[in-house]
């Protein structure tokens, strides 16, 4: 008896409804009913309608079940070159979900041939999409800039706005593996612009929009981010996004230092783990281990890459993060075998960016992971080269929170302190009080203790006085002789103010408090350098040096600062009064004999990365 056509169409239907209420498995299960049913009644439109929703929903990184046979099937039987192109670029997509990217070069390029003979651009879109996630390797990216390019190009005509989110999403990326800092900043406000047509293009817009603020070492953004791609998410279908919105929580609590929310979020990433097998999820479980402190279940997780396994990995989409983690977590254990063999993998990928996946997170540079490898290795003259390259990195793209974190593993430091040896802490907690001295004392905080700290996070770092008193707010420099600011300055201040104003606005369409604050802040540090650097009618004035005016400020700051330690430990401040210099330039440089093991930060698991946890 024949299947009626009603009936696909019902399945068809019931699948949709499930795709769009966020259910992929029950929708995936409704799309190979109906793909059967079209099968067995010859329904060759609906058999492929069909394969294409089973594929739509399939989770990244998860075993693919019969869903390759299913395209290939329907592929087989298709003359079309529309319907051809479709299923050739789900099929080429599929193998790369499973982890199989290799396989699904052929279906790729299948699906250009297919799509250019159509001259539909949105088919061209779409398959140059899969062709991407088919050179989604560490070597693939010269081709992956070229394609993306040419995605680019093609999907700036295509009125799918799905098609352009794509092109986008593959631009963020592309330009966060290269740290173009503006190319990213392009990629990024144009997916926001997405994000007020669709709920889908709100939820990547949402949480790239927090990988970029951790990246910049901001935390104040994450709730509100999470709440707004989640929200976005519940109205779209995105198989990953409960995925995605865990790993939002658990490495923003990386860089707040929250060590119970960073156990959570290890604790969902092994279990994932161990149930989908997914290799990259290993890596990234046991790192989160490391940063909460849960050794154990760290080194059991990273001896599943020993006996050769960690050499097997394919050179895929996940190879580079998974490379890098193994060796985050292998330099905490000081496990010599894993640190040797991953830092021997990772070597040719020096000066490269690690991002996971999509551009869902940014996992520092291959340089700061190297850097400690090889001094953990004995090769002193390549490890000071990496650390310096990394730490010039960190500063060129704003990432202050890597930079420090850096800047505290000072060289020698990382092998050579066991954790009983944590040294004097100097950092705020509840009510305005800092924690001073080896055991903790609450002192009334002061402004010098900001600046102590700075300096103690990057020993042996000369740093210009007027960076340590902008750490609050813009600092404009003024020189000592001559006008407060030249016209070229104040036209890129006012031009500045106008770019401030739209940022403004779309922050606060977006209620982002956060951001507004940060924007409001720099918005009313530039009114007052134009304030002082113009007089009646707009006459630009003259007077004497910021620097001048800071180094006096900073250096009085400072000491009283270490007065107040004195109150509490004489010989540690005795320590910072050798070794804190002040001036144009401040710099904290102890002997190699008396050099401390500071405590930054209040929670010191998230911060102190040079004990084992």
């Amino acid at each position: 008896m024949a299947t009626a056509p009603s009936e696909i169409v019902q399945l068809l239907a019931r699948a949709d409804t499930e795709r769009a209420s966020g259910r992929g498995v029950d929708a995936a299960h409704l799309y190979g009913a109906a793909a059967d049913l079209a099968r067995d009644a010859g329904d060759l439109e609906r058999w492929a309608t069909a394969a294409l929703g089973a594929a739509s929903v399939q989770p990244f990184d998860t075993e693919p079940g019969r869903l390759p046979s299913l395209l290939y099937d329907i592929l087989a039987h298709s003359t079309d070159d529309a319907i051809r192109s479709r299923l050739a670029a789900a099929l080429a997509r599929c193998w790369v979900y499973a982890g199989q990217a290799k396989r699904g070069v052929q279906f790729s390029d299948q699906a250009i041939q297919c799509a250019r003979r159509t001259g539909d651009e949105s088919l061209i879109a779409d398959a140059l999409d899969a062709a991407l996630a088919t050179h989604w390797g560490p070597d693939d990216v010269e081709t992956r800039r070229i394609l993306a390019r040419e995605l680019d190009d093609v999907a700036a005509h295509v009125p799918d706005p799905n098609s352009r989110l794509q092109a986008h999403l593959w631009g963020l990326h592309v330009a966060c593996e290269a740290l173009d800092v503006p190319a990213m900043n392009r990629q990024m406000r144009a997916i926001e612009r997405l994000g007020e047509e669709s709920p889908r293009a709100l939820f990547f817009a949402a949480s790239r929009r927090l990988m970029l603020d951790l990246l910049r070492g901001r935390t104040d953004t994450t709730n509100q981010l999470i709440t707004v791609a989640s929200e976005a998410a519940s109205k779209s279908s995105i198989p990953d996004a409960a995925l995605v919105l865990k790993a939002m929580d658990a490495y923003s609590a990386v860089q707040a230092g929250d060590v119970e929310r960073i156990e959570r979020g290890a604790r969902i990433a092994e279990d994932f783990a161990r149930a989908d097998g997914a290799v990259v999820v290993f890596a990234e479980a046991a790192f989160l281990w490391v940063e909460a402190g849960g050794h154990t279940n760290a080194r059991a997780l990273v001896e599943t890459f020993k006996g050769g396994v960690l050499d097997d990995l394919p050179r895929d989409v996940n190879w580079l993060l998974t490379v890098h983690c193994v060796l985050e977590v292998a330099l905490t254990l000081q496990d010599a075998e894993l640190i040797e063999t991953a830092a021997d993998l990772l070597s040719p990928y020096a000066g490269r960016a690690v991002v996971n996946a999509g551009a869902i997170m940014f996992h520092g540079t291959t340089d700061d992971t190297l850097y400690r490898a090889n001094e953990a290795l004995g090769r002193g003259e390549q490890a000071a080269a990496l650390r310096a390259r990394a730490l010039a990195t960190y500063e060129r793209i704003g990432a202050q929170w890597w930079s420090r974190r850096l800047a505290q593993r000072s060289p020698g430091l990382d092998a050579a302190k066991p954790r009983q040896e944590r040294g004097p802490h100097l950092h705020p907690t509840a009510g305005g009080l800092w924690a001073v001295g080896q055991d903790a004392v609450a002192v009334t905080g002061l402004r010098g203790f900001g600046y102590l700290q700075e300096l103690l996070r990057r020993p042996g770092h000369q740093i210009p006085v007027l960076e340590l008193v902008g750490a609050d707010r813009p600092v404009v420099q003024e020189s000592g002789v001559g006008e407060l600011a030249d016209r070229h300055a104040l036209k890129a201040y006012r031009d500045r103010l106008r770019e401030l104003d739209e940022e403004l606005g779309e922050a606060e369409d977006w209620a982002d408090p956060g951001r507004i604050d940060a924007l409001r802040g720099e918005r009313e540090a530039l009114l007052e350098e134009v304030r002082r650097a113009t007089g009646i009618g707009g006459r630009q004035r003259m007077v004497g040096s910021s620097g001048e005016r800071a180094r006096v400020a900073v250096r009085k700051a400072i000491s009283a600062a270490i007065a107040r330690i004195s109150t509490v430990d004489e010989s540690l401040a005795h320590h910072l009064r050798n070794c804190i210099h002040t001036g144009l330039f401040c710099s904290y440089d102890p002997d190699p004999g008396t050099a401390l093991h500071w405590v930054l930060a209040e929670h010191p698991a998230a911060t102190d990365r040079s004990d084992p946890l």
